[in-house]
C-alpha cells in the first residue's frame, strides 16, 4: 500500500502499541523531537571529534599523508551515508511505517531483511574500490606519497567495509522503532574505543611495530565489529521493540526498504560526487591544494552525522505518523526539523568563515594547505545552514517514502554546484568562483526542498487541499 495514503490506526490497534510507538504518534512535537535527538546529536558530536582526533594523528605523518585521507574520504563518507542515511533511513522508515500502521509482524521480520540487504551491499561496494582504488586516487589527484598513504587506508577500510553496513542495518532497525538511545550508547563506546587505538596501531607501541595508516584504518575495522557484535546482542537478547524471527524473506518487505533506500542511495550519490569532482578540479593545483579543500570541507562532510542526529527521528516520527495517517502532524514534524537544522548548521558555518584557521589549524601550518582551506570556509561556510535544512527535509522524506523532490534539488545543486563551477573556473582560472558555486549549489538545494514540502508534495492534489484546511485552523505545534 502506497505509504502516503495508509489509513490510520485504530484505536484497537493503537491500544496494543508500545509507549515509545504512542510517544510517536501523541507527543508534543518539538519536545518530542528534541528528546529523540539529543542522543543522536550528542554520539555525532563525540563520533565527529574521534574522526579529528584521527585525522589529526594521521596529519602527524605529514602533508602527504593528510592529502592522502582527503583522497580516500569521500568514498568512505559516501559508504557511511548510504549504509546509515540512504539504506538505512530506508530501513527506519519501513519499520517505522509499520509499526505506525499496527503491523508488528511485518515490523519483526523486516529485521532479517535489513541485514540481508546491508550486508549484500557491503561486500557489493567494497570490490569496485579494492580492485580499483589506484586508478580512482589518481584520477582525484593522488601522486607518489600521497596515492601511497591513500592505499595504505583505503585497503583496510574498505576490506572491512562490510561490517560497517551490518552496523548501520543494526542501528537503523532500533531507530525505526523510535530508539535513539542505545545505538547512541553503542557507537559511542565505539568511539571511545577507537581514541586509544587509533595511535596505538599508527605509531606502535611496545612489540607493537607501527603501521601508519593501515594501523588507521585497522583501529577503525576493529571498533566497528565490536560496536556492531553490541547491537546485535542487544537485539537478540529481546530488549528491543521488535523481536526479529527467522522466516522466509518476502519480496514485498525488500521492496518497502529498497523504494526509499534505493531512492535515498542517488541522493547520497549527488553528494559525494558534487565532493569528488570539486577535488579533482582542485587537483590541479596540487596536494597542497587537495590537502587544503579536503580538510575545509570535511567539516561540511562532519555536518552530515551532526545533522543526522537530528535526521534519524525524523524518520521514525514522520513514518510513524504517516502509517498512522496522521499527515498534517507528519508535515508539522517535518518542518520544525528543518529549522532545527537550519540554525544548528549555519551557526557552524558562520564561525568556520570567521575564524578558518581555527578549524584547519588543527591539522597543518603549511601555508598553501592554509590559504585553499580558508579561501573554502570563507565563501562556502555562511551557505551550510541550507545544507543543513536540506539534509534533515531529506530524512524527513525518508520516513514520508517520498524522495522525488530531495532527488531533484540535489540534481539542481550538482548542476550549479558542478556546471557552474566548471565554467567559471576556466574562465578565471580562480578557485574562488568554484567554491562560490558549490556555496549556491546548497543554497538552492535547501530553499528549494523546504518550499516543495511545504507546498504539500508528498501527498495526492486532494490531500493536499485537505492539509491546507487543517494547517489554516489550526495552531502553532507545542
Amino acid at each position: 500500500m502506497n505509504a502516503a495514503v495508509q489509513p490510520a490506526s485504530s484505536d484497537t490497534q493503537r491500544t496494543g502499541m508500545s509507549p515509545r510507538t504512542r510517544l510517536l504518534l501523541e507527543g508534543p512535537i518539538v519536545r518530542t523531537l528534541l528528546r529523540l535527538a539529543w542522543p543522536n546529536i550528542l554520539v555525532m558530536l563525540i563520533q565527529a571529534s574521534t574522526g579529528l582526533i584521527e585525522t589529526w594523528w594521521v596529519s602527524r605523518l605529514g602533508t602527504a599523508a593528510l592529502a592522502g585521507m582527503a583522497l580516500v574520504f569521500p568514498g568512505f563518507m559516501m559508504m557511511q551515508m548510504l549504509s546509515a542515511g540512504a539504506v538505512g533511513g530506508g530501513i527506519s522508515s519501513a519499520i517505522a511505517r509499520a509499526l505506525g500502521s499496527g503491523r508488528r509482524a511485518d515490523a519483526d521480520a523486516l529485521v532479517w531483511h535489513a541485514l540481508v540487504i546491508n550486508i549484500a551491499l557491503g561486500i557489493a561496494f567494497s570490490l569496485p574500490i579494492l580492485l580499483f582504488g589506484p586508478s580512482l586516487y589518481r584520477a582525484l589527484g593522488g601522486q607518489g606519497a600521497s596515492l601511497d598513504a591513500a592505499l595504505s587506508y583505503s585497503n583496510i577500510v574498505f576490506a572491512g567495509c562490510t561490517l560497517v553496513w551490518l552496523l548501520n542495518a543494526l542501528a537503523s532497525v532500533l531507530r525505526g522503532t523510535g530508539n535513539m538511545l542505545v545505538p547512541s550508547v553503542a557507537i559511542c563506546a565505539g568511539v571511545f574505543a577507537l581514541i586509544p587505538l587509533s595511535p596505538i596501531f599508527i605509531f606502535g607501541v611496545g612489540p607493537l611495530q607501527a603501521l601508519g595508516m593501515a594501523g588507521a584504518g585497522i583501529a577503525v575495522v576493529l571498533t566497528t565489529a565490536l560496536t556492531a557484535a553490541g547491537l546485535a546482542w542487544y537485539i537478540w537478547s529481546g530488549r528491543a521493540v521488535v523481536r526479529p524471527r527467522l522466516s522466509g524473506l518476502r519480496k514485498v518487505l525488500f521492496v518497502d526498504i529498497l523504494r526509499v533506500g534505493a531512492v535515498g542511495s542517488v541522493s547520497t550519490l549527488q553528494t559525494t560526487l558534487v565532493f569528488v569532482f570539486a577535488t579533482a578540479l582542485v587537483g590541479a593545483g596540487g596536494p597542497a591544494a587537495v590537502a587544503g579543500y579536503g580538510t575545509g570541507a570535511r567539516l561540511e562532510y562532519l555536518l552530515i552525522p551532526l545533522v543526522f542526529g537530528l535526521g534519524a527521528p525524523l524518520v521514525a516520527l514522520v513514518g510513524t505518523n504517516i502509517g498512522a495517517g496522521q499527515r498534517s502532524r507528519a508535515l508539522r514534524v517535518a518542518l520544525v526539523g528543518g529549522a532545527l537544522a537550519f540554525v544548528m548548521t549555519e551557526a557552524i558555518g558562520l564561525l568556520a568563515a570567521l575564524w578558518p584557521q581555527a578549524w584547519l589549524g588543527l591539522f597543518t601550518d603549511e601555508p598553501r594547505v592554509l590559504q585553499t582551506g580558508s579561501s573554502y570556509l570563507r565563501i562556502v561556510g555562511p551557505a551550510y545552514g541550507f545544507f543543513g535544512l536540506g539534509l534533515s527535509l531529506y530524512f524527513a522524506s525518508q520516513g514520508a517514502g517520498r524522495l522525488l523532490w530531495p532527488l531533484l534539488s540535489g540534481f539542481m545543486r550538482m548542476a550549479i554546484a558542478l556546471g557552474g563551477g566548471v565554467l567559471v573556473l576556466y574562465a578565471t582560472g580562480s578557485l574562488h568562483g568554484l567554491f562560490a558555486a558549490l556555496a549556491a549549489g546548497l543554497v538552492v538545494y535547501g530553499v528549494t526542498l523546504a518550499a516543495a514540502i511545504r507546498a504539500g508534495v508528498w501527498f495526492e492534489r486532494s490531500e493536499r487541499a485537505q492539509l491546507a484546511r487543517v494547517w489554516s485552523l489550526s495552531t502553532p505545534a507545542r
